[in-house]
């Protein structure tokens, strides 16, 4: 991991901004009044919309996590930001623009060309920059998964061991062989449905609830559309982290 800045944010928080390979992200590790001892980690997952634009929200959320005693850490996705332009994806993205101010569903084969080839990038990434969060010394575990993409969350969740918990927002579309993928995923899991997402198939969020192998799993619904979640629905994951976590 290379360290390309570092600050203190007005609450204490500790913010380092890094890069792992090509992948630049950043890391909040915790403060020095907490840092006597090595603390657990939540991944910060988001939407493909670059590092830039979420910076806000996950800098907002890295502190209510310090708050409860956990280190935070996000990476750019793949064509994302300023990292190298992925042409293909771009090509998918515009095909679905293209759909939806149509009015026409979105298939199969467009929801495959979207998300699949990112989870097939994304999660070996994340992966190779956990190593690089669990080789310092102020971070022991155990591991959680917050939000972003919902399929690079199962995939994580189910080829990864050490993450322990996920907190998954079903916000994005699934490709159908991710609910294959859900069996296999067998961590404590809450995941939150906003009930009126223009962009989201209810049922299909319903039936890939029911598809997760977890033998304790929480799905938490509330009404409105994707960017209308509840200040209680952060309370709640923040909650559930802190049960699994600590």
């Amino acid at each position: 991991m290379h360290i390309t800045s570092e600050q203190c944010l007005d609450d204490g928080v500790r913010e380092r901004a890094f890069t792992v390979g090509d992948t630049p992200g950043f890391l909040w590790p915790p403060g020095s009044a907490s840092a006597s001892a090595p603390v657990p980690l939540i991944l910060l997952g988001h939407p493909t919309l670059g590092l830039a634009r979420m910076y806000p929200r996950l800098a907002a959320r890295a502190r209510h996590s310090a708050a409860q005693g956990f280190a935070t850490a996000t990476i750019e996705l793949p064509g994302c930001g300023d990292r190298p332009r992925w042409h293909a994806m771009e090509q998918t993205r515009a095909e679905l623009r293209r759909t939806l101010q149509a009015g026409e569903p979105v298939g199969d084969e467009l929801v495959d060309a979207l998300i699949l080839p990112l989870v097939d990038k994304a999660v070996p990434e994340w992966q190779t920059a956990l190593d690089a969060f669990l080789a310092l010394p102020e971070i022991g575990g155990p591991v959680g998964y917050s939000g972003g993409v919902i399929s690079i969350g199962i995939r994580l969740a189910a080829v990864e061991p050490r993450i322990a918990a996920a907190g998954l927002f079903a916000g994005s579309y699934v490709p159908r062989i991710m609910f294959e993928e859900a069996r296999q995923v067998t961590v404590p899991l809450h995941v939150l449905l906003q009930w009126d997402d223009e962009g989201n198939d209810r049922q299909a969020v319903l039936d890939l609830f029911d598809a997760f192998g977890s033998a304790e799993k929480t799905l938490e619904a509330n009404m409105g559309g994707h960017t209308g979640v509840p200040q209680l629905a952060g309370e709640a994951a923040a909650q559930f982290f802190t049960r699994h976590l600590n």
